[in-house]
This record gives structure tokens, sequence and C-alpha cells, in this order.
């Protein structure tokens, strides 16, 4: 694989984005040393700076069930990274309710390709320190304030902690291509941070989480009883009861 290195961006996802627009679909990992207009999910900015480890993967993908992408990506970076490390549905790396890294995957049509086979790009945003915009912005909004890969694994370094990462993802996301959601599911109950919690969702609904579906989908136990959530449709944030 084709490993590329900027000092700045502002986003790797969008570039690769661009770069497959105008039709190239190579397989590639091209890694910020900052970006400027870091994207979440949802929309949403990704404040991050040159104490995060901020990359995309872009490459061709055709699995028979996209559902779980997301989830055996994060199962793949907390494997690598520390055995502390939980998954918060559907994309999102926790330490103790704290935020440390995030994923956002976008695909688009090959030209040409097969209708099952589009391009992937799956960016990943890990805090080695928690920026400090990111701090105050949760001060702000009295939220939980993110937390930084250094807490767990002191003097990591962008190029380590690159190292530990990237060809364990490759091989699960090839993995996943092959045989989807299904062989992830027990690792990701090992991980799981919403076990045992009553959530909330950002269209309002509110009840117990009752685990993953076969198909990586969020179960919700409601008052109106057990709803399916897929990843598209909502945000997922611990309630405060």
């Amino acid at each position: 694989m084709h490993i590329e290195f900027v000092s700045s961006l502002d986003s790797t996802n969008s570039e690769l984005m661009r770069r497959a627009a105008a039709g190239d679909y190579r397989t590639i990992c091209l890694v910020a040393k900052a970006q400027t207009a870091g994207r979440g999910r949802l929309g949403r900015a990704w404040l991050s700076d040159e104490h995060s480890l901020m990359f995309s993967l872009g490459m061709p993908l055709a699995p028979l069930d996209w559902s779980g992408l997301s989830l055996a990506v994060g199962v793949s970076l907390a494997e690598s990274l520390h055995e502390r490390i939980q998954i918060k549905w559907p994309n999102d790396l926790w330490v103790d309710g704290q935020k440390l890294a995030g994923i956002l995957i976008e695909t688009t049509a090959i030209q040409g390709a097969l209708s099952t086979q589009r391009y992937t790009v799956i960016g990943v945003g890990i805090n080695l320190e928690a920026p400090p915009a990111a701090i105050h912005q949760a001060a702000r909004e009295a939220k939980v304030a993110p937390i930084g890969l250094r807490g767990l694994v002191p003097g990591i370094t962008q190029e380590a902690a690159l190292k530990r990462v990237l060809e364990p993802l490759v091989d699960a996301i090839q993995n996943f291509e092959q045989h989807g959601w299904k062989p992830y599911a027990a690792s990701f109950a090992k991980h799981d941070a919403l076990q045992g919690r009553a959530i909330k969702l950002s269209s309002g609904a509110a009840g117990q989480y009752a685990g993953i579906n076969a198909q990586g989908a969020l179960l919700l136990q409601t008052s109106a009883g057990l709803q399916t959530i897929m990843s598209h449709e909502v945000s997922v944030c611990p309630s405060k009861k």
C-alpha cells in the first residue's frame, strides 16, 4: 500500500474523495500532520492539532453487506491501541466515557465498476493529547472533555500510533469485505461502551441500550418496544438519567 504524508490539509477524507471524483481509485493511506477543516459524522467539525493522528484509507471495496463496517474498524483500532479502549456505537472510541477517537466512512461510485464495488474512504482521527480547543468547547457545552492516547501509552508519537494500527486495520477491512460483520461481533461485545446504559438518540427517542443485532444495528428498548437503529439515522449519547 502507498502511504502519503502531508504537513497540512483541509481534510484527508475530503482530499481522497476529490481524487476519486477525478478518477483516482488507488488504495492509499493519506496522513496529515494537521487538518484545517476536519470532519466528523453528521457534518460535525473534528477539532484537532499537531498532537493528533489523522489519516484516511482509500480503497475499492465490494462487501456483500456494508452494515457494521464502522464497528469492525473500531474493533481493529481498539485492539491495536490499548485494552482499556471501548467502542461507542457507531463510530467513536472512548476511554472511561471520554472520547479518544472518531471514524468517518464515505463512499462513492467507481466509474465502470460493478454496482457492488465502491471507492471507500475510511477516516480516522485519534487524539494523542486532547486538543485544547476541544476541551474548551466541552466546558462551554457542559460535556465530557476528550482524552488523549498518551494517557494510556505515554509518549506515543504519530508515527508509532500509525504503525500500531495501519496493517491490522487494512487486514480487518479486507476480512470484512469477504465475511461481513459477524466475525467481529464477539470482539465488539468486549469493548462495547454502552452496555447497561440508558441512552438518548438525536431523534429524541430514549431507552435502555439492548446491544447490537446481527447486522451491526443498535437495539433500543423503549416503552413502546424494541427499536432497531441504523448508523446513518442517529447519533447516540448516554442519557443523564
